[in-house]
C-alpha cells in the first residue's frame, strides 16, 4: 500500500480502513441549526417508529444548445434533449434512540441522449443501475447524548455546500465512505471527519476512491474540522479547516489546506417583527410555561459571505490559492413576498501556467449547480461572478426566481473551468492567453411547485449570451437550456 505523509492522513486511513465498503449515508448532515419545529411521522413507518422506509422518485428531461461548444454550425452529441431518471429506496432500523442503521440504494439512468451514457463522458450524467448508495451506523446524536459518530457511505454537506455537498442536482450525487465524530451544544455545533469520496461505474460496485474506485490509485483521504455557532445573536459564523491528500505519478503529491469562514444573518433578525400574541396559556403565577415563540418570517435585510484559503501541494506545484463569497438582499412584507438581492463570487486563478506555483483555487466537493448560474458552466476558481437574483412567492407552493450573472475570467494564462471543477471550456493555448477575460452573461428563470406534500415540480430555463473571451478563441454562438423535473418523496 502506498504510504501516507501527515499525521492526519495515517489517523484517516486506519479508520477507514475498517469501514465496510458497502456503507451509505442518509440524509446529508448540515452543519447550520434550524430551528426547532414538530417532527412529521414519516409516512412509511412501523413498529412505532423503529422501522422507517423512504422511497424517491425523480424524473428531468433537459433540452441544452450549444451548452459545451458555444458553435451553432456543428451539431454535436451534446446538443440534445434527454430524460434522467432517478430512483433511491432507503430502510433505517432504529433500535434505541440513540443507535440507528440506514441503508440506501438508488438507480440511474440516461435515456434517449445521443451522447455515451457513461457519467462523465461529454457532460453525460450516464447510467449507473442500481447500486449502494448509503449505508452506514450511527451511535448518539439524541437529545440525551449530545456527542454522536456515523460510520459507513454517508453524504457530507456543509455550509452552504460551496466546497463540500451532496450534488443532489446531478443524477447520481455524491457520497464518501467516511467516518464522523460529531457534538451539538445549544448554540454551537462541531464535526470531524475523515473520508474517500464514492466514484460512480456504468458496470459493477461503486467503490470509493481509497478503496479501488478508480483506475489512478491516487489514494485519496479528505480530512476536516466544521465548526458552527449562533452564539453572535444576528447570524450563524462557520470556521473550518479541510485537507485533501492525494497521490500522483509520476507529476507528485497533492496535499493542500483549506482553511475558511462563513457567516449567515439569521432568517427575519433585522426585520423588527412583532412578537406574536400570547396564547392565553401562561399563568400569572409562571407556573406554566408559555409555548416557545414562532420563527421570524424571512423579512428585511439579510446578508452572507464566505472566505476560504489554501496552501499545499497540487500535483507537485506549490499552491496559494483563495475564494470570496459575498451577498446580500432585501425582502419586502407586500404581496408576493418579493425578495432582491446582489451577490458577487471570485475565486483566483493561476497567473503562469509554465511555473513550478498554481494559483488556481481547488473547489473540492460542491453543489455549484445552485450558485453560478443553472447552466453550470463555471466553478468557484478561475472567475469574477456578479450577480443580481430576484424571488416572489406569489402563494405558499408557487415561487418563482430570476436570476442574472455576468462571468469574467480571473486569469486568462488559467482555463475557464465548467462547473465539475476540472473540465476546461477552451484549451489554454496562446489565442486564449491573450483573449478578453469576459466570458459572458446568462440569465436564469426558475419556478418551483410544491403539489403536494409528497410531489414537487420544478422547471426552468437559461440563455447564455457569449462574451468577447469566446469570440477572441473559437465559436461565439449563445447557448440555451431548458429543464422540466418532478420529485416524488415519502
Amino acid at each position: 500500500m502506498t504510504r501516507l505523509k501527515t499525521p492526519i492522513q495515517l489517523i484517516a486511513a486506519a479508520a477507514l480502513a475498517g469501514l465496510p465498503i458497502a456503507a451509505l449515508a442518509g440524509s446529508p448532515t448540515i452543519s447550520t441549526p434550524a430551528p426547532s419545529k414538530p417532527i412529521e411521522q414519516p409516512l412509511l413507518s412501523f413498529c412505532d417508529g423503529k422501522l422507517i422506509f423512504d422511497v424517491q422518485e425523480r424524473v428531468r428531461w433537459e433540452d441544452r444548445e450549444n451548452n459545451f461548444d458555444f458553435n451553432d454550425s456543428v451539431r454535436s452529441l451534446t446538443d440534445d434533449n434527454w430524460f434522467l431518471f432517478r430512483f433511491r429506496v432507503g430502510m433505517m432500523i432504529k433500535p434505541a434512540p440513540w443507535l440507528k442503521f440506514y441503508v440506501q440504494g438508488q438507480d440511474s439512468r440516461e435515456w434517449l441522449s445521443d451522447r455515451p451514457d457513461f457519467p462523465g463522458v461529454l457532460g453525460a450524467e450516464g447510467d449507473d443501475p442500481f447500486d449502494l448508495r448509503q449505508a452506514y451506523i450511527e451511535i448518539g446524536n439524541t437529545p440525551d447524548m449530545p456527542w454522536g459518530v456515523k460510520i459507513g457511505r454517508q453524504t457530507l454537506s456543509y455550509g452552504d455546500e460551496r466546497l463540500v455537498g451532496t450534488f443532489d442536482w446531478n443524477n447520481i450525487g455524491r457520497t464518501f465512505d467516511a467516518v464522523k465524530l460529531s457534538y451539538k451544544a445549544p448554540t454551537w455545533n462541531v464535526d470531524a471527519f475523515a473520508s474517500t469520496v464514492v466514484t460512480p461505474h456504468r458496470e459493477g460496485y461503486n467503490q470509493s476512491d481509497l478503496f479501488n474506485g478508480n483506475e489512478t490509485e491516487r489514494e485519496q483521504v479528505f480530512s476536516g474540522v466544521y465548526f458552527s455557532t449562533t452564539a453572535i445573536a444576528p447570524q450563524t459564523t462557520d470556521l473550518y479547516a479541510f485537507h485533501l491528500h492525494e497521490e500522483y505519478v509520476p507529476t507528485g503529491d497533492t496535499s493542500f489546506v483549506t482553511l475558511g469562514t462563513r457567516i449567515k444573518s439569521k432568517p427575519g433578525y433585522f426585520s423588527h417583527q412583532a412578537p406574536p400574541p400570547s396564547d392565553g396559556k401562561s399563568v400569572a403565577d409562571g407556573k406554566t410555561p408559555p409555548p416557545p415563540p414562532a420563527p421570524p418570517k424571512p423579512l428585511g435585510f439579510d446578508y452572507e459571505s464566505e472566505f476560504a484559503f489554501q496552501t499545499g501541494k497540487v500535483k507537485g506545484k506549490d499552491l496559494t490559492a483563495f475564494a470570496v463569497h459575498a451577498g446580500v438582499g432585501y425582502t419586502f412584507d407586500a404581496a408576493w413576498t418579493p425578495r432582491v438581492g446582489v451577490e458577487y463570487n471570485y475565486g483566483s486563478g493561476d497567473d503562469n501556467p509554465l511555473d513550478g506555483d498554481i494559483q488556481t483555487f481547488q473547489n473540492l466537493f460542491p453543489t455549484n449547480h445552485k450558485f453560478y448560474g443553472q447552466m453550470d458552466v463555471f466553478s468557484w476558481q478561475n472567475m469574477h461572478d456578479a450577480g443580481l437574483i430576484f424571488k416572489v412567492a406569489p402563494t405558499k407552493k408557487l415561487a418563482a426566481k430570476a436570476e442574472l450573472h455576468a462571468f469574467w475570467l480571473a486569469s486568462t494564462d488559467d482555463v475557464w473551468y465548467r462547473a465539475n471543477g476540472s473540465t476546461a471550456v477552451r484549451p489554454l493555448t496562446p489565442m486564449a492567453r491573450a483573449a478578453s477575460n469576459y466570458a459572458g452573461t446568462e440569465a436564469d428563470f426558475t419556478l418551483t411547485y410544491a403539489a403536494t406534500k409528497w410531489l414537487s415540480l420544478e422547471a426552468g430555463y437559461s440563455h447564455f449570451w457569449a462574451g468577447d473571451y469566446l469570440k477572441d478563441t473559437g465559436a461565439s454562438d449563445d447557448a440555451d437550456f431548458g429543464y422540466v423535473q418532478a420529485t416524488l418523496n415519502f
